[in-house]
């Protein structure tokens, strides 16, 4: 793909920095950010790129909330709007929280949604990441675009641990003593908050009036290069904690951040796609699979496990939730797969082998 003037809504973070590399040399990349570029998040460490460093790239801020002029000019004639914008969930779901997650993600898409219906030469393709997670936390088969269950049941979406329960039921005693059982409150606690999230989210882009614009959504499931989610798992096996968490049998679905590129490449070109794509490797493996390539590609020989009584203590420590850990997430590309997409990373340790390439052994070895 050449030429064209790509749109990156939410552009600073792990992913739309690799977006931004991958398109930025032969294409015009305009980065929205609410975030300045030395905010923290899961670049960890990583500098983001430059126009000095050869790329043909320009950074706009945007509130995420409302059309301004600056970008709103830069999406009229556009070739492409991917919005990334969201509030990262990695933290704690209390009540503040779940609003900035929520708002951070539908405010943003309902803007974007606007400035493309205003703007005189309408970019041709506008895709919406969201999340694979919207489908039930799956043991039994696979989910995907066709036959996958989405469901807003609280008990359909999470292998509780005793402790989580506990605090499910604490939670629930004080909101019935409080406002009572039959308030909005209370029954929202039988709700999985995460499938709001996803369904609200799908929604916005959904309901926004685009007719001259192609809309995609990817589903996509957790996303592999050689930073981003990677750096915490390298810093586990450092310490001898690379072990499976929770009793390891939990899906993981993920897809290596090439053929999140390659994807998008994909669907610029082919006009007939259109609607919800599941943007997910169509070779997931369980939480222990997954943590025992890692081991055996970085040459670990030792990981020890983390049970979830273990999790569930360590992550009110740290402030995140079990959730991103234990849910088991079973995700089939299939509507991409029929279209003739091919993975270039369709197996884990195919992905493992190209991001280690990347990566330095001092990121996973204590002593190298």
């Amino acid at each position: 793909m050449k030429n064209k003037r790509i749109i990156i809504a939410g552009g600073t973070g792990f992913i739309g920095q690799e977006l931004a590399r991958h398109f930025g040399k032969e294409n015009h990349v305009v980065i929205l950010s609410r975030k300045s570029s030395h905010s923290s998040n899961n670049r960890y460490d990583d500098s983001m790129i430059k126009a000095s460093d050869g790329y043909n790239i320009t950074y706009w801020r945007w509130d995420g909330k409302t059309v301004e002029k600056h970008w709103a000019s830069a999406i009229d004639g556009s070739d492409i709007v991917i919005n990334l914008a969201g509030q990262s969930v990695n933290c704690r779901y209390n009540k503040k929280n779940r609003d900035i997650i929520l708002r951070s993600r539908v405010d943003a898409t309902t803007a974007l949604g606007l400035a493309i219906s205003q703007a005189a030469h309408p970019p041709k393709l506008w895709i919406n990441t969201a999340s694979a997670t919207i489908y039930r936390s799956a043991s039994d088969r696979p989910q995907d675009e066709f036959t996958g269950e989405i469901s807003e049941e609280k008990n359909k979406n999470m292998p509780y641990s005793i402790l989580d329960r506990c605090r499910r039921n604490c939670k629930k005693s004080f909101a019935a003593l409080s406002k009572g059982k039959d308030s909005a409150d209370y029954k929202d606690l039988d709700k999985d908050f995460s499938i709001q999230v996803c369904l609200a989210w799908e929604r916005a882009i959904n309901e926004a009036t685009v007719p001259h614009t192609r809309k995609i959504i990817f589903r996509t499931a957790v996303t592999l290069g050689s930073g981003g989610v990677m750096v915490p798992y390298f810093n586990l096996l450092k310490f001898g904690l690379g072990g499976r968490q929770g009793d390891g049998k939990q899906m993981y679905s993920w897809v290596h951040i090439h053929d999140v590129c390659a994807a998008i490449e994909w669907c610029e070109a082919n006009a007939s796609m259109e609607g919800v794509y599941n943007l997910a490797a169509p070779n997931p493996v369980s939480n222990m699979a997954f943590m025992a390539t890692l081991r055996k590609l970085t040459g670990h020989v030792i990981g020890l496990p983390a049970y979830k009584w273990m999790l569930e203590l360590g992550a009110a420590v740290i402030g995140t939730e079990t959730e991103l850990i234990l849910k088991s997430r079973w995700v089939l590309p299939s509507r991409l797969l029929q279209s003739g997409f091919q993975f270039q990373y369709p197996y884990l340790d195919q992905a493992f082998g190209d991001i280690l390439q990347q990566t330095k052994p001092s990121r996973y070895h204590l002593f190298k």
